[in-house]
């Protein structure tokens, strides 16, 4: 696979490409520039060339190969009765969340957050709590066990939204982490429910850990969900796997989703099972790719973005970029779009105290990359 070939986006339904005027470079939302596996276009060919798309289910394969990578990759036993899918996981934790939460109840989430948790709970007119990631001197971001505890009892919470990977941030909690957050959670009654979209995309040996399977206990007080969307860059083909042991959960998730919330359509499911499946070389290659467009981002901030600063992340391909010691009079979000004409994510909207960060995806060409770098370096400096 060749990663660097670079695919013309704006001549498709991209939003990616088309939000900004054509000279703006796109370095924003979550979905890569990458072309797709052989293996997902190949199987999407076939099922076209099939001519018929009326109702489908998922087929035994795709959950029996669910089933088996979740046992391959972490150790835990899942049966297929307690896997299911769905059209995103946005639309996943939204679900549970109305499934789940009374009116009066609150849904804790931790941030810097991933903007849909933060507009979740006043969509479902419940409330918000945030639970700031305190971060380190070396710029680490860390978890205040107290404080989680404490505004859990305080702020009637009843359901905790976990990403792990932590999007933006990068972090990819440990064992000893989620065990604690898991515990507080269980002497509270709080429902977990966890978003581990970005499993599959690790650097530097780190290992994901679902936080449902570190014991039986917590996984009956948790809703997981996983896709094959940023793993395989197939997000506009929208099928999400989710894993619920405690049958009792199973089945209210089940009659809150019936009649609003469909299964995925015949050719995601086609998708997901052949990027399961068949996959895996392709997935290491983008991972290898992706670990050395992060490593040039590091590179680059140590030597032509002096006074940005990040926490070199774990896992996902997204730079959460402080840019607090510029000193810009304005968000840098806006600066780098009209000075760089390069498109970032806006920090403030993965948190109020997020205004002088900014979310850059390198999921992109090394090309891409070198350009979005050339042009920031330019504006800051001819300020």
């Amino acid at each position: 696979m060749d990663f660097n070939r670079v695919i013309d986006r704006r001549n498709s339904e991209c939003i990616k490409w088309n939000r900004f005027d054509e000279d703006v470079l796109p370095m924003w939302v979550a979905d890569t520039d990458f072309k797709c596996s052989d293996a997902v276009i190949s199987a999407l060919h076939e099922r076209v060339n099939h001519g018929i798309f009326g109702y489908g289910a998922p087929p035994r394969e795709l959950n029996q190969t669910v089933v088996q990578r979740i046992k391959r990759l972490y150790d835990w036993d899942v049966a297929e009765s307690e896997i299911g899918y769905i059209p995103g996981i946005v639309t996943g934790f939204n679900a549970a969340i109305r499934a789940f939460c009374e009116a009066g109840e609150a849904v804790i989430y931790q941030t810097p957050a991933y903007p849909p948790f933060i507009g979740a709970p006043k969509s479902a007119r419940l409330r918000g709590v945030q639970n700031p990631l305190p971060q380190q001197q070396d710029g680490t971001y860390t978890l205040d066990f107290d404080r989680f505890e404490q505004q859990l009892i305080s702020e009637n919470v009843r359901a905790f939204i976990l990403c792990n990977p932590q999007n933006p941030t990068g972090r990819v909690f440990t064992r000893e982490e989620l065990t604690q957050l898991a515990e507080i959670c269980l002497r509270h009654k709080v429902l977990i429910i966890s978003d581990e979209i970005h499993c599959d995309i690790l650097y530097d040996g780190h290992k994901h850990i679902p936080i449902a399977s570190l014991s039986p206990e917590i996984a009956a007080n948790t809703i997981t969900f996983m896709a094959p969307s940023k793993t395989y860059n197939i997000a506009g083909l929208h099928a999400s796997v989710y894993i619920i042991q405690n049958p009792e959960l199973m089945e209210k998730f089940h009659d809150f989703c019936s009649g609003l919330v469909g299964c995925p359509g015949v050719l995601a499911l086609t998708a997901a099972y052949a990027a399961y499946a068949e996959g895996d070389a392709w997935l290491i290659e983008q991972n290898r790719y992706l670990q050395e467009n992060r490593d040039f981002l590091d590179e680059a901030l140590r030597t032509q973005l002096t006074g940005i600063h990040w926490n070199k992340p774990e896992a996902t391909f997204l730079g959460w970029l402080d840019c607090s010691e510029l000193g810009l009079a304005e968000a840098p979000y806006e600066f780098f779009l009209r000075e760089a004409r390069v498109g970032l994510n806006e920090g403030l909207t993965f948190g109020p105290q997020c205004r002088d960060f900014v979310r850059f995806n390198f999921g992109t060409t090394r090309a891409n990359m070198q350009e979005a770098v050339d042009r920031m370096q330019a504006a800051l400096a001819a300020r």
